[in-house]
């Protein structure tokens, strides 16, 4: 119960922290930098929109969120820094985009590498069916010889009036 009312005491406090630098213009020190470093991060609400346009009503994440970002710009941290607080305290998934470094490097490559293997496989699929004799499933045995000329003595019969 007493973890239920810290955890409404901190909400409260950093609610209270985004108003003051709202009110004293601290997000507004750098307006330019602060939507590009905005524009990095998702809104862990659920909503699937990137911070600075999350309008889900309600919104638990996004006022403190951005009081945070305010306040690491007001602060002077690099954009860098403030990404790294937020990943610290939310998990990567806060991110917009993966980073361009170890296991996340695979994200920006795997796309690519995937529309080359399908682009490749069509390719090669179309020439192997075009290279293909292939004859039509309802085509009749060839027949020569002796066997010929029974079938074309059969079908003089069948067609005399």
């Amino acid at each position: 119960m007493a973890t239920i009312f810290a955890r409404r005491g901190r909400a409260r406090l950093v609610f209270a922290a985004a108003l003051a630098l709202t009110l004293l213009g601290a997000g507004d020190s750098d307006p330019a930098r602060f939507s590009r470093v905005g524009k990095r991060l998702m809104c862990p609400c659920g909503c699937a929109q990137m911070l600075l346009e999350c309008n889900h009503v309600g919104c638990p994440d996004s006022d403190s969120m951005r009081a945070q970002l305010g306040a690491g710009i007001a602060h002077g941290d690099t954009d860098d820094a403030i990404l790294a607080g937020f990943v610290a305290t939310y998990g990567a998934t806060v991110l917009a985009a993966p980073t361009r470094k170890g296991f996340d490097l695979l994200a920006w490559i795997m796309p690519f590498v995937a529309l080359g293997g399908g682009i490749i496989m069509v390719v090669y699929f179309v020439r192997r069916w075009q290279l293909r004799n292939l004859q039509p499933a309802f085509a009749a045995p060839r027949v020569t010889g002796a066997g010929f000329e029974e079938f074309r003595r059969r079908a003089r019969e069948e067609t005399e009036l």
